[in-house]
């Protein structure tokens, strides 16, 4: 199974979109399950339901910064190499879809959303292409590890 297929699987079983794709890497980062889904928690539905950066994007970078992210506020060169590397990884996405934005990725007019998730029913599945850019996603960050192996 890819790591795309684990982050899709993860999502149908109630993951939110940033916490499937976090979850689909817990194998190589150093936490558990229950602390990656809470860490991921507030950035499903483009944070919180607000549609602003898709929330598998957002895992993406979670997991850029668990594994290759920085830890020294004064460290400036490899702060920058972070910022390119998350920026590299933002651009192979928007390659793909267009944008990085869950309201765009939706074709949504509204900024903000109730806060209360839609249930997930066939049809929302069948409304929405959240499981194929969490599957991307995963996919994306599982490349770029191939690319560039974490120490």
């Amino acid at each position: 199974m890819t790591r795309g297929e684990k982050a899709e699987t993860l999502f149908l079983e109630g993951y939110n979109c940033a916490q499937a794709v976090v979850i689909a890497f817990e194998d190589v980062l150093p936490y558990d399950r229950d602390t990656l889904a809470k860490l991921s928690s507030s950035f499903g539905g483009g944070m919180a339901r607000l549609r602003e950066v898709c929330g598998s994007v957002s895992g993406m970078f979670m997991v850029a910064g668990f594994l290759y992210g920085y830890d020294d506020p004064k460290a400036k060169d490899e702060k920058a190499e972070h910022y390119a590397r998350i920026q590299k990884l933002a651009a192979d996405f928007t390659e793909q879809n267009g944008s990085i934005v869950c309201r765009e990725l939706l074709g949504l007019t509204e900024k903000k959303q109730a806060p209360t998730p839609e249930e997930r029913t066939a049809e929302y599945y069948k409304k929405r292409p959240c499981k194929s850019l969490i599957g991307m996603a995963a996919d994306i960050m599982d490349q770029y590890i191939k690319d560039y192996p974490f120490e």
